[in-house]
């Protein structure tokens, strides 16, 4: 199947409570790798402004098989490069909305460079390879395999406190028009 499109019985996530914490949060001061071969700090980035963090299991590659067989039958796992490109897609109207936008997965930065250039990302991917950002705030992770990652989610940081939080997202091809509807309808930056 293409990277970009989603299969007609693609299991639904079930909100089990695992980000019900985050809203009201500080998030940590932790760089992290970026694809702009830089560190971006989500304390730092967030201040003055809102951050769109979206949190996927990993991208695939036109040129690699997924992490396990039964890849699409996991709920949530399936959908990160239909996400990013979401994202790609609305990214200049969230900007104008005075929001910067971010990805994060598990994977290194160099893996995530890769999709970076193939879907013409206009916003960096950060990674969390040692799950240190997933374990200091509590993020939702899964397990494809022997693998760890992290279950999907946005949050929308504002001056280094989450301020808002989606999760489970589903479906995730269209969640970016979610999150471009709510910054339409939250309160104004200062």
């Amino acid at each position: 199947m293409e990277l970009t499109e989603l299969p007609d019985d693609l299991p639904r996530p079930l909100d089990d409570g695992a980000a019900d914490h985050l809203a009201g949060h500080p998030v940590p001061s932790l760089p992290l790798p970026a694809t702009t071969g830089k560190l971006i700090d989500l304390r730092t980035r967030s201040q003055g402004s809102r951050l769109v963090v979206f949190v996927y299991p990993r991208t695939g590659r036109p040129d690699a098989a997924e992490l396990t067989p039964d890849w699409d039958s996991i709920p949530g796992a399936r959908g990160c490069t239909p996400e990013a490109c979401g994202f790609r897609d609305l990214h200049a109207e969230m900007a104008a909305l005075g929001a910067q936008v971010v990805g994060l997965s598990t994977q290194d930065a160099e893996y995530q460079r890769e999709a970076a250039e193939r879907l013409h990302l206009p916003y960096p991917l950060l990674s969390d390879a040692h799950l240190d950002l997933a374990q200091t705030l509590g993020l939702p992770t899964m397990w494809a395999g022997r693998t760890e990652l992290l279950r999907r989610l946005t949050m929308v940081v504002r001056d280094g406190v989450i301020e808002h939080v989606w999760y489970p997202v589903f479906p995730p091809d269209t969640h970016a028009a979610h999150v471009l509807a709510w910054l339409r309808t939250a309160p104004p930056l200062r």
